[in-house]
């Protein structure tokens, strides 16, 4: 039976092709080059493969305890592109060639950028010149059979030249290793030596990880095999299926495999765009199609697997990953070309590779003078100063010198010290905890009541921070931080210097860091949310940074603080704990968004009734969003398990689908983010705030490094507290009030009156009334006759606060202008963060102030993720002078806002 035969996806469901349950990747040897002048990535992708011993993994009723041998993790986001349609086979092969060099082979063809009108990966768009190509083969897809075993791969928009069996023999018989090894697996020698030997190189332990890694390497440069046949391989919409002539079964299937391939300007896992300097880069986006537009892959959360990989790249760029050490390159002596390695050794889905390509510069320790200045001077782009000694660290020569020199001069320097292994030790006082320590920074709330001696881990092999004692006591872990030149003085003011803090919070709050070290990027303005996670990297929005100068306190970096926090909570939640089944998003999202208030008011070093006030008026602001989306959405979109009792199963073959993934609504909706919250705040309100995260402490113990589903986590906290259960909460009940329907459970209805009532809130309403006052008595004032303003006395406000009273006075039919005026003046509305400015936005379009139309201006170019909606509402009111400004905002960004919001947009406005 074909592999994706037993699939029916609806047109908004996303295809999980992999046949998971036959056979799976357990190691990926990418070896990748960046061309920014035809906007593709070139290269090869050699695949290591272990035929599953039995019917494979499907949920049962007490899954994801079985799952602890497949090491955890979990897709990146599922971000919504518009692609739809089912996988539509194109039966393109072609034939086998000669072994490409270790340098990238040009493919050629595919010199075009993608044209604006350009469907989307999936969307059913004519084929091109291109694809008609790979239709032709020398070896025909049709000599195989139906009864040949089919490997079926996650994969789109590549452009695939050729798939080889790779012919380890020369790598194990020269690797000094192999009679060692081998005699471990003597019993599978007999069957094939060359699957003997990966069978031994996929099972060494880990305590062998470098050797490890460095036979995969090895194995990945052989050539291919010249004997045994060869393989054919068929291309489809969304898979990449291969077979051997003649090979029945996944066990006598070729245990390496090459595959050659190019990938497509338009490919939905990368964004080819421009950084705020106007400079090219490129990186991977995150979107529900995840990698496989990358390199064909499994993209199943149960499909995990380690990776390493080789990028190429312009000597003047720096090229970040998810790799658990920070690649130091080397120098390509045949091109201008620089060439970076990484790799991980904890298994993880391969939808967690993360890729950014770019002219990024670190941010620095400590800002000098001339910063700004030097941003803008680029003429010393061949000085061989360093931007930094170590890192975070500005050299002892000319400072500013280093911003234009070469990254191979900029990321030297002593690597970061993971708190593992054998690395160097790095001094920087941005990448330690000391510096915390003599600032006193220390729990004001005790979360660590359980000690973390004893953990038995109960994932797969490998080497793991939660058995490693100098990790338990390593608050902070080295972290670095990067964006554009124009936004390295924002970054450092905000960013780094909340990193350090937010990181030594997070462990306060949940123990032990479960990843090495952290990278940050200042992403692009186009990027498509306020943030993503990946293991050892993130993704942050220029939307969080601080708009102007800081006041008094940190009032301006709540959003910045709050954004780190929610992507550092899902190295816990999305990432060493992973959910099995992608469509129960709440369980990386949800959490997340609790913990992001634990860890944050944490950080800030709030009182418990600081703490207690301010989750309260977050709730408030979070079921104010939630009831509104939920008023406009449908019914479908709702709901947190759309899968219901059947959550977690797969085909026979291990091909799924994730149900409405690729819903373009659903890329705007936060249900799974607040309904998620909400139920993790209903759970606390149960068991008590303290005991609700000591229990997250003791389940990240258990879980840490394996794919869950929602009861794992829901019946443990039953049994650590069984007399909420005495009392009625069970199992059952929270499927059906919160998991499995639609709309608001009655506990948040009730819920939310008390928030409603709050101090916080009550001092909103106060201010609130004084601005309706204020409006009232502008009305009805002759023109000639000469108005004496009212003196008020406003209180000063929090910028959640601020967004609150903004929100209130939404919902007033009209509001002066003169009050518009004196609004923006009091509270200085255009040097508050993101949020503010956006509802801010919303109101000089409601009460159509021309006079503040520059700052919806401004938004919707800088703040492109947040504003889609905004574009809306500039067209509903049908006022042409605002219709005008929409359609000049989206020429503005028409080239590198997020292709799905994009299309959003311009279905809005033209």
């Amino acid at each position: 039976m074909e592999p994706d035969e037993d699939l029916h996806p609806h047109t908004d469901d996303l295809p999980l092709r992999a046949n998971t349950n036959h056979i799976l990747v357990r190691h990926y040897v990418l070896d990748l080059t960046v061309h920014f002048d035809r906007k593709v990535i070139s290269g090869s992708v050699v695949l290591f493969l272990e035929p599953c011993s039995g019917s494979g993994t499907t949920a049962e009723d007490d899954a994801g305890a079985g799952a602890g041998t497949k090491e955890a993790g979990v897709s990146q986001g599922a971000f919504v592109c518009g692609s739809r349609g089912v996988d539509e086979a194109e039966d393109g092969t072609k034939g086998l060639g000669e072994t490409p060099p270790r340098k990238e082979k040009k493919f050629g063809a595919r010199e075009r950028a993608a044209p604006e009108s350009q469907a989307l990966p999936g969307s059913g768009s004519a084929q091109t010149a291109a694809e008609t190509e790979n239709i032709q083969s020398s070896h025909s897809w049709e000599t195989t059979s139906v009864g040949d075993f089919t490997l079926s791969l996650d994969c789109c928009d590549l452009d695939v030249t050729k798939v080889e069996e790779v012919d380890v023999t020369p790598a194990s018989a020269t690797s000094g290793l192999q009679p060692e090894v081998a005699s471990e697996w003597s019993g599978v020698s007999s069957v094939n030596p060359q699957a003997a030997f990966i069978q031994s190189l996929i099972s060494m332990p880990s305590s062998r990880w470098r050797q490890k890694q460095q036979l995969f390497s090895l194995c990945s440069r052989a050539l291919g095999a010249q004997d045994g046949g060869p393989l054919h391989f068929r291309r489809g919409r969304w898979s990449l299926q291969v077979r051997k002539k003649g090979v029945a079964s996944p066990q006598e299937f070729p245990r390496a495999l090459r595959i050659c391939y190019e990938t497509r300007p338009e490919g939905g896992s990368v964004r080819w765009t421009k950084d705020q300097d106007n400079s090219v880069c490129v990186y991977t986006a995150g979107s529900p199609i995840n990698n496989r537009a990358l390199f064909p892959c499994q993209e199943p959360p149960v499909a995990m697997s380690t990776w390493q990989a080789t990028v190429r790249a312009p000597s003047e760029c720096v090229v970040l990953t998810s790799g658990e050490e920070p690649a130091v390159p080397i120098e390509d002596g045949d091109t201008r070309s620089l060439i970076w390695h990484c790799y991980v050794t904890m298994p993880m889905p391969a939808s967690t590779f993360t890729l950014a390509v770019g002219h990024w510069r670190q941010v620095a320790a400590e800002n000098p003078p001339a910063l700004e200045r030097g941003a803008r001077d680029k003429t010393d782009c061949c000085e061989t100063d360093k931007l930094c000694a170590g890192p975070g660290e500005w050299a002892p020569a000319d400072l500013m010198s280093g911003l234009g020199s070469s990254i191979s001069e900029v990321v030297k320097g002593p690597p970061l010290k993971t708190g593992s292994r054998d690395q160097t030790a790095c001094s920087d006082s941005a990448s330690r905890g000391s510096s915390l320590e003599d600032e006193g920074l220390f729990s004001v709330t005790d979360y660590s009541g359980m000690a973390d001696d004893g953990i038995s881990c109960s994932h797969g092999d490998y080497p793991c921070r939660y058995t490693e004692q100098s990790a338990r006591s390593q608050r902070v872990i080295p972290h670095r931080v990067f964006g554009p030149v124009g936004l390295l003085q924002k970054a450092q003011v905000g960013v780094l210097k909340l990193l350090p803090r937010c990181l030594a919070a997070a462990h306060a709050v949940l123990g032990v860091h479960p990843f090495p070290r952290l990278d940050l990027l200042i992403v692009p303005a186009g990027f498509s949310s306020l943030g993503m996670a990946s293991p050892h990297i993130i993704f942050l929005s220029q939307s969080v940074l601080c708009a102007g100068s800081l006041g008094p306190g940190e009032n301006g970096l709540s959003l910045c603080g709050s954004r780190i926090c929610h992507e550092i909570a899902h190295s816990w939640f999305g990432l060493v704990i992973g959910a099995r089944d992608w469509t129960e998003e709440w369980i990386s999202e949800g959490f997340a968004t609790y913990l992001e208030d634990v860890i944050w008011a944490q950080a800030q070093q709030l009182s418990l009734q600081e703490t207690a006030e301010q989750s309260d008026l977050k709730a408030l602001l979070r079921w104010r969003r939630l009831s509104d989306e939920l008023q406009n959405s449908e019914e479908a979109l709702q709901i947190l398990r759309p899968n219901m009792e059947n959550t977690g199963r797969a085909s026979e073959s291990g091909s799924s689908t994730v149900k409405h993934a690729l819903n373009p609504d659903k890329n705007f909706m936060q249900v799974h983010y607040l309904k998620g919250y909400f139920l993790l705040r209903f759970l606390a309100s149960q068991v008590g705030e303290k005991q609700f995260i000591d229990f997250f402490r003791v389940f990240v113990k258990k879980y840490h490094g394996q794919l869950i589903l929602s009861q794992d986590f829901l019946r443990m906290l039953l049994i650590t507290f069984p007399d909420i259960e005495r009392k009625g909460l069970t199992l059952s009940a929270v499927h059906a009030d919160w998991l499995d329907r639609p709309g608001i459970p009655k506990w948040l209805y009730e819920r939310s009156a008390v928030w409603s009532q709050a101090r916080l809130v009550e001092e909103v309403k106060a201010e609130v009334v004084k601005w309706i006052l204020l409006s009232q008595s502008h009305q009805g004032t002759g023109r000639k006759r000469k108005r004496t303003e009212p003196k008020v006395n406003y209180k000063e406000v929090t910028s959640e606060q601020l967004v609150m009273l903004l929100e209130l006075l939404l919902e007033e039919e009209e509001l002066s202008g003169a009050t518009l005026r004196a609004l923006q003046r009091t509270y200085n509305l255009q040097n508050q963060d993101a949020e503010v400015k956006h509802r801010w936005c919303e109101l000089v379009v409601r009460h159509a102030y021309t006079r503040a139309y520059g700052d919806v201006e401004t938004f919707l170019v800088h703040h492109q993720a947040m504003g889609v909606y905004l574009y809306g509402e500039l067209m509903v009111q049908e006022d042409p002078e605002q219709q005008a400004l929409a359609r000049r905002c989206l020429s503005l960004v028409r080239e590198e806002i997020d292709q799905s919001a994009r299309r959003v947009v311009e279905e809005m406005v033209l």
